[in-house]
């Protein structure tokens, strides 16, 4: 006569919890096919029914169905003290993660490899230790904390902008993009395959240069622009004038700029002066406003996300025999972007921004101390 089957219950937590083990993408094997030997076990089969059905010997369903019978779903983790014991001792490791931060003499930085052979161990187990803590020597990151006295003032009238334009007036963003050069790479390169990337040689020839002058309008993706062959306040204010005749003349225009000096040339600010009579005369309101964002503070306007990519898509990868092909290749990508205009949306806070640069100031304060300190 066959030994009669043991019942083994669940509550409905510990069902609950169970199911979420075995449906659980990232649940490890283990911990899912424990779950599993609780659940088939309390679905009414034996424990020899519930080793074939996870390809286990019966004495691995018997010890975990006693730890689970002892203490719960607790006992189906491992004990403490299992598994390999750790070789590092804590003062390698400790060594490992402080030397990182401070590179051999005449270098610059620690490498996995040199940071092994320097202390003896694999190079995997440097990685590892550094990925654990976050530590990225091989990363640096590009920026510049802004030294304007009136950083705040001009921060909150560009975010303000942004966050809530004004009626009866267009945002627009502007700036030039100069220098865009003319390259002509030596040999054509290879095309994008199945199975290989696209190739470009290194070299080039250069063709000459053109500025690119864009004004991005902020509530509808719109871009005005003008290419011209050179940078000065001149070719600025002509791109002021194609402004005021392309943009409704009852708007005023508010222009959110960087601190270039064309932008403050006095002919530029005399045609303003004029314009804005004349708009105060005709409707109450000036014609154009400008907006200056603080100094090595680029980030804040938003055209300069349009000429990333506008260098992305059309020029980075492009070979151009002149200047007049880079001129068409910019003209053909504007074009196709003008039936499908891409909006930047403002969307951080000001507030989290500003937190942000205060604890920026404050830890490049405390690395001046450090470096002086030494």
């Amino acid at each position: 006569m066959a030994r009669p089957i043991q019942p083994l219950s669940l509550t409905a937590d510990q069902r609950r919890e169970l199911r979420s083990i075995v449906n659980r993408p990232k649940a490890s094997v283990r911990d899912v096919r424990r779950a599993w030997i609780i659940l088939n076990r309390t679905d009414g089969l034996s424990q020899q029914q519930t080793a074939a059905r996870n390809h286990l010997n019966r004495c691995v369903v018997a010890q975990w169905e006693k730890r689970f019978r002892q203490h719960g779903l607790a006992g189906l983790a491992d004990a403490k003290g299992r598994g390999r014991k750790e070789r590092l001792s804590p003062d390698l490791k400790a060594r490992i993660l402080t030397q990182a931060t401070q590179p051999p003499r005449g270098r610059r930085r620690w490498s996995v490899r040199s940071m092994a052979r320097a202390v003896g161990v694999s190079k995997a187990t440097v990685q590892r230790l550094w990925s654990a803590n976050e530590i990225k020597p091989h990363l640096t990151r590009v920026f510049k904390l802004s030294r304007d006295p009136r950083f705040e003032e001009k921060f909150w009238d560009v975010i303000g902008l942004y966050l809530n334009p004004p009626d009866k007036a267009l945002v627009l963003c502007c700036d030039e993009k100069s220098q865009c050069q003319a390259l002509e790479r030596t040999q054509p390169g290879l095309p994008l395959g199945v199975g290989h990337i696209r190739t470009q040689t290194h070299d080039y020839y250069r063709h000459g240069t053109v500025t690119l002058f864009a004004a991005l309008s902020y509530l509808d993706g719109k871009i005005f622009r003008q290419t011209a062959p050179r940078h000065r306040h001149q070719e600025w204010l002509r791109f002021l004038k194609q402004l005021h005749q392309e943009t409704p003349p009852d708007l005023t225009l508010h222009l959110i700029l960087d601190n270039y000096g064309t932008h403050k040339h006095p002919k530029v600010q005399a045609w303003l002066q004029v314009r804005n009579r004349q708009q105060l005369k005709a409707h109450g309101r000036d014609r154009c406003v400008l907006h200056f964002t603080p100094t090595s503070s680029s980030w804040m306007n938003l055209v300069e996300r349009f000429f990333r990519d506008l260098t992305e898509d059309a020029i980075r990868a492009g070979s151009f025999s002149d200047v007049p092909e880079l001129v068409t290749a910019i003209e053909d990508y504007l074009a196709e972007r003008d039936l499908n205009p891409k909006r930047y949306v403002w969307k951080a806070s000001g507030e989290v921004i500003l937190a942000q640069i205060h604890r920026a100031r404050a830890a490049q304060a405390n690395a001046s101390e450090s470096t002086d300190n030494v």
